[in-house]
């Protein structure tokens, strides 16, 4: 097992590292830039390394600073958390290079789940079922034409290294072909540095419903169930739930059991998601498969008594998977807290937190970083918080989240926290009534 790990990122989601580590007996370092000095990893870490200032680009994203910080605490491993460098290559091959584990996927699996068109090419072989679309990374203009003809209107043409929502258009009839093509080229270049495209069938009335998976080093593979990400903003989650409420024990096995074949393609290692879009006949089909931890992979630790991170570490340090399958036995939800406006289209509202008060009581859970008298940067995401709630059933979960989200004061900021309170009491939502497009006609 190792001895020091060092955190290379912030907020909660360091915070959330540390704690599991300390109940691990393992020491913890926390690296922060010098927008995050007064930051609660970097108060509750065994030693802190400052590596850089606020812009992200010089501090967390910079790969020599972090590693640099490895060395001189003699850290033998590096947790990424998630976003950042959690799923760049080259960071996961230097820290191989250092003799520094990296506790997340090998640089061959996330450069091959990373692009978005070989991904799909390993999925096609592996069997698990995939949307209908290009052949890779389309030649042009001409190709593109040919294959939406092909697989028939509405398509939507995606950036091989898309994410985050950028890159992306829905393209209804053939005649808005070529300005969509010409956008999303100029947009990919722009955010990505790669104006390469691909195309799939536009699933209508989808959800977003992924399977969260672990590997080991040995070839074995499990699944732990699924959770529900359809209510989103922009490509953007907002609320997660486990289970779905769409999910049958039918499709839950189907979904299950191609989330396994998808994590053995690649001899996956680690802790892990595969995402799917899920159409209104119950048919899903491959996304992207995430390689890392994710915002939302508290919800599933409630719903069956698992700590993922502490999984994510023993697998990181060669032990066999601890457990098999596993299915959710209680409903949880999580929303995020986000240091936004939702009343001004969900502008960011950084500085001062002047009055804090979190929710208590059975099956309440709070991720977050933030206190009193703390000040929310502007140079990083906007979400300070993750509220969890756990309980017997999914009516009694959006209860128990509406009396949470009435104890939770935070002022000084705006916050997404009024959005949540009037999602909690939309009638379609507490039916289950949703799809990825829910937010398109919320109106708040």
């Amino acid at each position: 097992m190792f001895k020091k790990i060092l955190i290379a990122n912030r907020g909660e989601i360091a915070l959330r590292v540390i704690r599991t580590c300390k109940e691990m007996g393992i020491k913890t370092v926390a690296v922060y830039s010098t927008a995050d000095k007064d930051s609660l990893p970097v108060r509750f870490a065994d030693e802190a390394v400052c590596i850089g200032p606020a812009i992200s680009t010089n501090s967390y994203l910079s790969i020599p600073n972090i590693i640099a910080a490895a060395e001189i605490t003699n850290a033998d491993a590096i947790h990424p958390g998630y976003g950042f460098l959690s799923e760049n290559e080259k960071f996961s091959k230097v820290c191989q290079e250092h003799d520094i584990k990296f506790i997340g996927a090998t640089p061959e699996q996330i450069a091959g789940m990373g692009d978005k068109a070989s991904a799909k090419a390993t999925m096609i072989a592996a069997g698990v079922p995939c949307i209908p679309g290009s052949d890779g990374i389309l030649k042009d203009l001409k190709e593109a034409k040919s294959v939406a003809k092909k697989i028939k209107y509405p398509i939507i043409l995606k950036a091989t290294a898309g994410g985050g929502g950028k890159g992306m258009r829905v393209v209804w009839k053939e005649e808005d072909m070529e300005s969509a093509w010409d956008s999303t080229r100029a947009e990919s270049a722009a955010a990505f540095g790669n104006n390469g495209l691909y195309m799939e069938k536009f699933i209508e009335e989808p959800r977003h419903i992924e399977i969260q998976i672990a590997g080991d080093q040995y070839g074995n593979a499990c699944h732990l169930s699924e959770r529900d990400c359809s209510i989103q903003r922009r490509h953007q989650k907002l609320v997660e739930e486990t289970p779905s409420p769409f999910m049958t024990d039918d499709l839950r096995e189907r979904m299950g059991l191609a989330a396994i074949e998808a994590t053995k393609a690649v001899n996956y290692e680690g802790v892990g998601t595969v995402e799917f879009l899920v159409d209104k006949h119950r048919e899903f089909y491959f996304m992207e498969m995430n390689t890392r931890i994710q915002v939302e992979h508290t919800i599933t630790e409630e719903v069956i008594n698992f700590d993922l991170i502490k999984e994510q570490i023993k697998l990181a340090a060669g032990e066999k998977l601890s457990g098999q399958n596993h299915y959710p036995a209680l409903h949880a939800i999580q929303c995020r807290i986000n240091a936004e406006d939702p009343y001004s289209n969900f502008r960011p509202s950084p500085g001062k937190i002047t009055s804090y008060h979190d929710p208590g009581g059975h099956g309440i859970r709070i991720d977050s970083h933030v206190y009193s008298g703390y000040v929310i940067p502007p140079n990083y995401d906007s979400m300070i918080s993750k509220l969890i709630v756990v309980a017997q059933t999914r009516e009694e979960a959006i209860l128990k989240m509406k009396r949470a989200l009435d104890e939770y004061i935070i002022e000084g900021i705006k916050t997404t926290i009024p959005f949540h309170q009037k999602l909690m009491q939309d009638e379609k939502f507490n039916l289950g009534d949703f799809t990825t497009s829910f937010m398109d006609t919320f109106e708040f």
